[in-house]
């Protein structure tokens, strides 16, 4: 299974950008699909998280009410939509596939090439 995340941009403060990560193979309901940021030289960071089955969602608190998860089943795509963008939100974000719930990189066994999002002052 290969994840292909894609959507990243250069946008000023304030503006919105949405993210999408392209499954090659059949997501399943006992999955989860999550995406991650991480800045260079620091360590990579949760961000949100989707159950694939029912659709229940988790945020980090510092992207709590601006950032949405979403996935389309047909499409086999998850979707990060991030509102009110801060220059903190600039990040390298990559999308990643866990057996069960996580918010610890490590449990997370595929992930996909990673997409650059900036967010200017």
């Amino acid at each position: 299974v290969q994840l292909q995340a894609s959507g990243g941009g250069l946008v000023q403060a304030g503006d919105s950008l949405r993210l999408s990560c392209a499954a090659s193979a059949r997501t399943f309901s006992s999955h989860l699909m999550g995406w991650f940021r991480q800045v260079p030289g620091k360590e990579r960071e949760f961000v949100s998280v989707i159950r694939w089955g029912t659709g229940a969602t988790y945020y980090a608190d510092s992207v709590k009410n601006r950032f949405t998860i979403s996935r389309d089943k047909a499409e086999n795509t998850v979707y990060l939509e991030m509102n009110s963008l801060k220059p903190e939100d600039t990040a390298i974000y990559y999308c990643a596939r866990a057996n069960s719930y996580s918010q610890t990189p490590q449990d997370y066994n595929i992930w996909g090439q990673g997409t650059l999002v900036t967010v200017s002052s």
